[in-house]
């Protein structure tokens, strides 16, 4: 037991900063969107929130991933914590929107470069052994600020003003990098510098360089690259057709607001079910399973929300959508962790960042306008379909026994 606590006892500080930062995220979000609409009066406006958080992803991952490999991981996480805080703290001051945009720009950049900066920083802290249990238990978090989140925002809404949630996030993004200090620097006997002796000092080439690089891992590393762009797939039909969801739900499905936020309601339920049971049986289920099973039970979900007809088949479409994320996000982050090298995974991370974000934006407008033109039915429906194929897919290609060093130890045939 002493020796099981004493393992854990940095990955428990580390979930406890990822579970302070998700809370704050959502409370920032929710209260973002209620800033810029009492501001403007225009759902125009908040919408331009999405497209400037999306851009800036877009942006900041395409070269990124170059600095963080170079940089030592715990230093850049706190830095970029503390750098969103001061931002955040001064948002509420600025009433001009282009400022607002300006400075969501900017923070959204910074929290892009946190995202692969620690999932680097896991990978070398957390052992193999116990990275898909860090990695559930970092799903139950997510799920618990999923429902946490939004509640806290309103109650803080009812109390005072969407600047004092604004606030609030900030101060989690505070502790966040505090608790960070308190954890050890992996790096701390490696040699970290932005320009090798075979690099030259310029910008470009040290991009030029990276994207080679990038590309040739993913050449070498087919099978690694095929189960990433399938999983991402899946994340990017997702996210398009979840553009879509609110439109469905109360125009196709002639929901009522209140009924639609039941729905919304259980889709929260089936994430924090989802996962709780994965967190109990994730020792007990391969990653291969983890991933193909979970994504293909999402795409399910997805087709059975889309071509439902009714409440009661669209809640349980939700529901079982909502379940199954967790199992495959589970899967996927380990699946990552142990077959992408950690002193490339900034850069491989971001650069396929880059395109993720890219698709999502494209085909987001695409069903955007193809719902207009054609039925939101169809375009839903059609892009359910073609989500289940892709997790068919993922699913044959993960389970198949040939491949099971890849789910299981680190990968031989890396780079």
């Amino acid at each position: 037991m002493k020796k099981s606590l004493e393992a854990w006892r940095y990955p428990a500080i580390l979930l406890c900063s990822i579970g302070v930062s998700s809370i704050g995220g959502w409370i920032y979000f929710i209260a973002l969107n209620l800033i810029v609409l009492n501001l403007t009066e225009s759902a125009l406006a908040v919408s331009g929130l999405y497209i400037v958080r999306a851009i800036s992803s877009l942006f900041t991952n395409f070269w990124s991933g170059s600095l963080i490999d170079r940089f030592n991981k715990k230093n850049l996480m706190i830095l970029l914590n503390f750098f969103q805080s001061i931002l955040i703290v001064i948002l509420p001051f600025f009433s001009s929107l282009v400022w607002i945009y300006a400075l969501v720009f900017i923070i959204t950049a910074a929290s892009s470069m946190y995202h692969p900066t620690s999932m680097t920083y896991i990978t070398k802290l957390i052992p193999i052994a116990h990275r898909k249990r860090f990695n559930s238990l970092r799903s139950l978090l997510d799920s618990g600020a999923f429902l946490t989140g939004p509640a806290i925002a309103g109650f803080l809404f009812t109390l005072g003003t969407p600047n004092m949630a604004i606030y609030l996030n900030a101060i989690a993004l505070f502790l966040s990098a505090c608790i960070t200090t308190k954890m050890p620097n992996v790096e701390a006997h490696e040699q970290l510098a932005f320009f090798s002796d075979t690099e030259k000092s310029s910008l470009n080439k040290v991009l030029l360089h990276d994207w080679k690089m990038v590309i040739q891992f993913s050449l070498k590393n087919s099978y690694i690259t095929m189960i990433y762009l399938l999983f991402s797939g899946i994340i990017v039909l997702m996210t398009a057709t979840d553009s879509l969801e609110a439109a469905f739900a109360t125009q196709v499905l002639a929901l009522s607001e209140g009924e639609y936020g039941i729905l919304v309601s259980i889709a929260g339920v089936g994430v924090l079910v989802g996962s709780i049971t994965n967190s109990t049986i994730v020792e007990k289920v391969s990653t291969a399973w983890l991933i193909g099973m979970g994504s293909l039970l999402t795409a399910l979900g997805y087709l059975v929300f889309t071509s439902s007809y009714t409440f009661p088949i669209a809640a349980l479409g939700c529901f079982l959508l909502s379940f199954a994320t967790a199992f495959a996000n589970t899967g996927f982050y380990t699946f990552y962790q142990n077959n992408i090298p950690a002193e490339s995974m900034g850069r491989i991370g971001s650069i396929y960042g880059f395109f993720e974000a890219l698709f999502i934006i494209l085909l987001t407008a695409f069903y955007g306008v193809a719902a207009e033109i054609i039925t939101i039915r169809f375009v839903v429906m059609s892009a359910s379909l073609v989500m289940l194929i892709v997790a068919i897919i993922l699913f044959l290609l993960a389970i198949r026994p040939s491949k099971s060093l890849f789910y299981e130890n680190i990968s031989e045939f890396r780079d």
